[in-house]
């Protein structure tokens, strides 16, 4: 097993990403150490990558979407084994004894753990996690699929399969980004009738492609208002970075429809509440999912053919990466290879 590792860190606040090598980390207690596969970039990775509170004593190493293989384990693991597929998402972990997680809603518990924030995360060659964070990869998808899923993937799963939407009901998705294409393909293999709404009229065949039925180019017409014409959407799933199209989207849903905010900026909402209230609507934000619900996610993408729009670029490419999705260059999702170092 190797002692050291590449990792990509940042050494003081809004520096750049730079490949330092480093001892690996033993697992203690209750962690596994990974040997990293696949790293993915998330738009949330920005945040982490300023760094604000780094210093060269205590650099900080981003990503929260890792897929790999276990490669040691901690001296109090049981059930996990070396040479496991596995996958580490968001949520990095819990406290295990307050009410969320004795209520199963660890993805809440006031001291979860984030890759990257709480702990070394997963740009790099090597990550040691707690063992409540692994997610097991199911044979036939591939690890630069499976990273995408411990964020991406989860969570688009998670807001579209947790909504209570009736069956065969209307699901809209706004947004067909790194986000939005994972809801598209959920709604449709969940058997909904689902609409895709997104910018022009180029992005209409690939939305069709993924399962959307519907298309509604939002240059031209007024989302919130095509799909009212449609007979309005039981849910709508907005991925889209901005709230600003939220207050206008709401008008596209029917009575007891939902909106669930995947995809947020740092805006506030601006609402008609008297359509609120006489349609009895609601209008809700979603977070992630937890080790098992990604496990979830990954064997329904198998079974039903789901699969995320990558590009891969090698690790030593983290910075580069990061500029990327801060100009909104990638299509759909970057993933980093930690085989590409030199």
């Amino acid at each position: 097993m190797p002692d050291a590792a590449v990792t990509m860190v940042v050494t003081e606040p809004d520096g750049p990403l730079v490949p330092s090598v480093a001892a690996t980390v033993p697992p203690e207690g209750r962690q596994v150490r990974v040997s990293v596969l696949a790293s993915g970039v998330c738009h949330a990775d920005i945040g982490t990558a300023r760094a604000s509170k780094a210093h060269a004593d205590a650099p900080v190493t981003p990503g929260h979407e890792v897929a790999g293989v276990i490669a040691e384990v901690g001296d109090r693991v049981t059930g996990w084994k070396v040479g496991e597929r596995v996958a580490v998402g968001w949520f990095g972990g819990s406290c295990g004894h307050c009410a969320y997680c004795r209520a199963g809603d660890v993805v809440h518990c006031p001291e979860r753990k984030v890759p990257g924030l709480s702990y070394p995360g997963g740009w790099a060659q090597s990550i040691t996690v707690p063992t409540d964070a692994l997610a097991r990869i199911p044979d036939g998808l591939d690890p630069f699929d499976a990273a995408v899923f411990g964020c991406a993937g989860v969570t688009t799963f998670n807001a579209v399969r947790n909504a209570g939407t009736r069956a065969g009901g209307r699901v809209a998705v706004f947004g067909l980004g790194g986000l939005g294409h994972l809801a598209v393909q959920f709604a449709a293999r969940l058997g909904y009738e689902t609409v895709a709404v997104a910018r022009g009229a180029g992005r209409e065949e690939l939305a069709r492609a993924l399962g959307a039925r519907h298309y509604v180019d939002s240059t031209r017409r007024s989302p919130g208002a095509a799909l009212a014409e449609l007979g309005g959407a039981d849910h709508i799933v907005c991925t889209a970075s901005s709230t600003e199209a939220v207050d206008e989207l709401v008008t596209g849903l029917r009575a007891h429809g939902l909106l669930t905010l995947v995809g947020v900026d740092a805006g506030t909402l601006s609402l008609p509440v008297g359509l609120l209230v006489s349609r009895g609507l609601r209008v809700a934000g979603h977070l992630t999912g937890s080790a098992r619900d990604t496990e979830e996610a990954m064997a329904f993408a198998v079974t039903n053919g789901v699969r995320p729009m990558i590009e891969r670029m090698p690790l030593k490419d983290a910075g580069e990466a990061v500029s990327r999705l801060r100009s909104g260059a990638p299509r759909f999702r970057i993933v980093l290879d930690p085989a590409q170092v030199s």
